[in-house]
């Protein structure tokens, strides 16, 4: 018995659901009421990666890790370590990919004593490079360019400090890094869909609409012609918390 091969209608059928998804704005809507619901329980904060506290919602790992195999970055540079769990599980994927040299440039102002030493201490740590300053700072984007080989592949994520200002000048810093074919990734958009009355108040800062990742990141697209918005995956992005946020990097003009 032949059974036939519909992997090519398979993958073209996911992409339809996916941009019919991105266009389904109550089903979003839907969607941001339940994160809020589900923030009372601290949602985003009870997942790790490989033992180590990743903060993040499962479906931005998933598309994360589906941009990672398909794009195969060399370099991935992290504004944001917090806790270490994304960096273990980007440099995981990064091993996964089999990139040798391979490795995640974690940067942040205040990396704590203790977990610098839970990425340290972790079998994934060769493939990690920690550097602890302002993201934006001159002597800190020169510590992230000496990191980055001659030649190589570079997606960044963006997921530091949250505010307007500061997600723009990251933008404008880190954005020229990646290369053509690979992504820029702003994380904790869906802030811009919440508003001061119903944004999640457990943080040590609260964002809402207006001053948040998206509204940055649109604005520095209105800047450059260098990236354009991944309808597809943006697409699926309900119960995640960066819709609309995973850009990629278009070629270079001839």
């Amino acid at each position: 018995m032949t059974v036939k091969d519909d992997r090519q209608e398979f993958e073209a059928h996911k992409r339809d659901m996916c941009l019919a998804l991105g266009r389904d704005t109550e089903v979003f809507k839907q969607s941001i009421d339940t994160m809020l619901a589900l923030d009372t329980y601290d949602y985003s904060y009870l997942w790790s990666w490989m033992g180590v506290p990743i903060i993040q919602l499962p479906a931005d790992i998933m598309a994360t890790q589906e941009v990672i195999w398909n794009t195969r970055p060399d370099i991935i540079i992290e504004t944001g370590v917090a806790r270490g769990g994304s960096m273990i599980f980007m440099a995981s994927l990064l091993a996964m990919t089999g990139k040798d040299q391979g490795k995640v440039i974690g940067v942040d102002i205040d990396i704590r004593a203790h977990n610098r030493e839970a990425i340290e201490t972790h079998p994934m740590t060769s493939r990690i490079a920690l550097i602890e300053g302002g993201s934006v700072d001159d002597s800190t984007l020169q510590a992230v360019r000496d990191l980055i080989p001659d030649g190589a592949r570079v997606m960044v994520v963006l997921d530091s400090d949250h505010s307007y200002s500061h997600v723009l000048a990251e933008c404008r810093a880190y954005g020229p890094l990646v290369t053509p074919g690979c992504y820029l990734v702003v994380a904790d958009t869906a802030a811009a869909h919440v508003t001061a009355e119903n944004a999640p108040k457990k943080r040590s800062k609260i964002w809402f609409s207006g001053d948040e990742p998206l509204s940055a990141l649109n604005d520095y697209l209105k800047e450059t012609d260098s990236f354009e918005v991944d309808p597809v995956i943006n697409g699926k992005l309900v119960l995640a918390s960066s819709p609309g946020g995973y850009c990629v990097r278009l070629p270079d003009p001839v």
